[in-house]
């Protein structure tokens, strides 16, 4: 049974070169060179193509990973280069829970006078104190340490 059933492979000249070239010079990902060497066993352009286990076999990798190659072949529309390369992720995986009215209230209570009994603002000060203002999530002193770095913030 043909491996090339489904989604077959079929490489122009230009990236069959591309795709050898990736994969005997230069110093690239390993993932990279894995999946393109995947695509270079699985060109039904230079003949007769081995069964997918076979492929995987010869290869070092699993059955999978040579259906999830031919499969993002197909999917990007046999774009070669997104194929072998890293999918980027469209948002982060938590939504930051800090926006910048929080980073601003923030900053305005580092910028009052401290309470009595402390001659400055630390980050645990802070922390506590962020902690009985209800409109500001609870935040960590590192967290709060990160966003007045970022905003060059410096307490004195």
């Amino acid at each position: 049974m043909p491996s090339q059933k489904k989604r077959p492979v079929t490489l122009s000249s230009a990236d069959r070169a591309f795709l050898e070239r990736l994969t005997t010079t230069g110093v690239h990902p390993a993932s990279m060179i894995r999946r393109a060497r995947v695509l270079l066993a699985l060109d039904t352009s230079v003949g007769v193509v081995e069964e997918k286990k076979v492929i995987a076999a010869r290869l070092g990798v699993s059955g999978e990973t040579v259906r999830l190659v031919a499969k993002r072949f197909a999917e990007t529309g046999q774009d070669v280069e997104a194929t072998i390369g890293r999918k980027q992720r469209d948002l982060p995986p938590v939504p930051s829970q800090i926006t910048g009215e929080i980073e601003a209230r923030l900053i305005a209570l580092a910028c009052t006078q401290p309470p009595a009994g402390h001659a400055r603002w630390s980050l645990r000060l802070l922390e506590k104190h962020v902690a009985l203002v209800e409109d500001i999530p609870d935040l960590d002193h590192s967290t709060i340490g990160r966003i007045l770095k970022k905003r060059n913030f410096v307490l004195t």
